[in-house]
């Protein structure tokens, strides 16, 4: 498979149930067609649930940051773009950026999403066998595209932090 020479993308018609109260496009609906277009690129390139299957692996989410410009209402389609904006060498962590389009081609939103591979009988993250990472290489890089690290994973230097019990 070679690098696409088009930016990934996907359609969505906004639905009812895409709005908030405010009647505009809502949070979580924006995660919703993020979401299906990462999968929609994955499942057209070798990361169907039989191949996941036989791999014994599923992607996960570590974050996803998104920045809003404008609103958007129901009435007219957008388009949601998905590119890698960075891999580790293993494959193990990667990095998409999301564009929203308007009906015009005016960007009204867009996100940085980061996870990983985990090997879902350990329960631990594991690199990605070579056929995968190279389908998953071939996916529109971004201008700033680089190799990620572990220490990517962690650069906002967030850990958790347990409730603290008080006893009256």
């Amino acid at each position: 498979m070679r690098k696409l020479e088009f930016m990934y993308t996907k359609e969505f018609d906004i639905r009812w149930s895409d709005l908030d109260a405010n009647r505009h496009l809502a949070n979580s609906a924006f995660i919703n067609f993020m979401s299906h277009t990462r999968m929609g690129f994955l499942m057209e390139n070798g990361f169907g649930q039989k191949e996941l299957a036989t791999h014994n692996i599923g992607p996960v989410a570590f974050y996803e940051h998104i920045y809003y410009f404008q609103e958007v209402f129901a009435g007219k389609p957008v388009k949601v773009s998905l590119q890698l904006k960075g891999l580790s060498e293993d494959g193990m962590y990667f990095e998409f950026i999301h564009n929203f389009y308007d009906h015009k081609g005016r960007n009204f939103a867009s996100c940085e999403m980061m996870g990983g591979w985990i090997d879902l009988k350990a329960r631990k993250l594991v690199g990605l066998p070579s056929g995968l990472y190279e389908n998953l290489n071939n996916l529109t890089h971004t201008e700033d595209f680089r190799i990620l690290t572990r220490e990517d994973s962690r650069k906002f230097g967030r850990k958790p932090k347990d409730l603290e019990v008080y006893s009256l």
